[in-house]
């Protein structure tokens, strides 16, 4: 079991929405209210244009920094491109994941095809096996059994699963609060490797044939690209040294995305569990990050955890504007909205990791 939920509100706008009046009836209904209200005000609607610029931005951005490996050619100042590298390609996750969950578009054919561009081309991670695990996520957020996102592997989650961790990775667990940074410097290498392997692989029955070579061929072109570019434009030791300064920072950058959302968050038992309504399992489990522009941008819009798990299609600039209802509507249930600073979250997140390992360190 996790740490107890913690509740960091702000004070209230001056001109908060008022509580929705038919919000105390039963468990099944709590949702409902809020749904009408968010409806009503158009926040489900699509932001077509919005994404439109988004992406243009992004893709100038790109071909900037391609342009630019190109015309420093062989030198050790073409390194300085790797951070903004890292950061452009983290917004194509962003953009992939928008995609995934149709807040670009309702059209799942064009949806579809903006994730595989962004998702399968120009990140190097499998569609098929990022949605058909994040769709897990979102239909069981923080669900010890359910939820592939702590599912034991070189970080645990719950101290059950630390429990029967023996050797190098009980040694892992035992300092995972510490190592959890240095290890997100991998995780952009890592979705490339869980993509390969869910595409490339033949015991994967959930990727129909036609998909799996759509992908495979997507996910080629992306790494021959790749390696090409830094092969052609950088000596040997400069493109080993760019690859390993690019993925690194992609992989703490969205790791720095993702960690704040759930981690530490209640993870209740699971038969607890399967009484929660819609609202109050996402709600409980989730966090959100305050801050500004400069946060929304960073983090994706993923900074608005709690609303983007009731409204999954939400698009991404109406998350901000749908934070006051949820909140005014949990406050009127008497349900912890848990918002707190970026450090926080990380804080938080961090010590609910050094918990879990807290018996391992008992007993070394």
């Amino acid at each position: 079991m996790s740490q107890a939920v913690a509740t960091a509100l702000e004070a209230e706008p001056e001109r908060a929405p008022a509580p929705v009046a038919s919000a105390r009836t039963t468990t099944g209904s709590e949702f409902a209210p809020l749904l009408r209200q968010v409806r009503e005000q158009g926040l489900l609607e699509r932001r077509t244009a919005w994404y439109a610029r988004t992406i243009t931005v992004n893709l100038i951005v790109l071909a900037a920094v391609v342009f630019g490996l190109v015309a420093l050619g062989p030198s050790w100042w073409a390194l300085l491109l790797a951070p903004p590298f890292a950061v452009i390609t983290a917004r194509m996750a962003f953009i992939g994941h928008d995609a995934g969950h149709s807040q670009i578009t309702a059209d799942r054919a064009k949806g579809r095809l903006v994730q595989l561009v962004h998702a399968n081309l120009l990140l190097g991670m499998s569609q098929e096996w990022w949605n058909d695990k994040h769709n897990k996520h979102h239909a069981n957020p923080n669900h010890v059994d359910k939820d592939p996102d702590i599912a034991p592997d070189v970080i645990v989650f719950s101290k059950d699963h630390a429990a029967v961790r023996t050797g190098f990775a009980g040694w892992l667990t035992r300092h995972q609060a510490w190592l959890f940074f240095p290890l997100t410097t991998l995780e952009g290498i890592a979705l490339k490797i869980h993509g390969f392997r869910a595409v490339f692989s033949r015991d994967d029955a959930h990727m129909p044939r036609a998909r799996r070579t759509r992908e495979a061929v997507l996910l080629t072109i992306h790494v021959v690209a790749y390696v090409t570019l830094l092969v052609t434009t950088l000596s040997l030791p400069q493109a080993l040294v760019f690859l390993l300064i690019h993925q690194m920072l992609l992989g703490l950058h969205l790791g720095m995305s993702f960690a704040p959302n759930h981690k530490g968050m209640e993870m209740p038992d699971p038969e607890t569990y399967e009484t929660l309504g819609h609202l109050r399992k996402q709600v409980l489990t989730s966090r959100n990050i305050r801050g500004g522009a400069l946060t929304d941008w960073f983090l994706g819009g993923l900074n608005y955890q709690i609303e983007h798990h009731l409204f999954p299609s939400m698009p991404r600039p109406h998350l901000r504007l749908a934070q006051p209802l949820v909140r005014a509507h949990c406050r009127s249930l008497e349900i912890p909205y848990t918002e707190t600073g970026v450090i926080d979250s990380y804080r938080q997140a961090l010590g609910h990791l050094h918990e879990v390992g807290e018996p391992l360190r008992a007993d070394a």
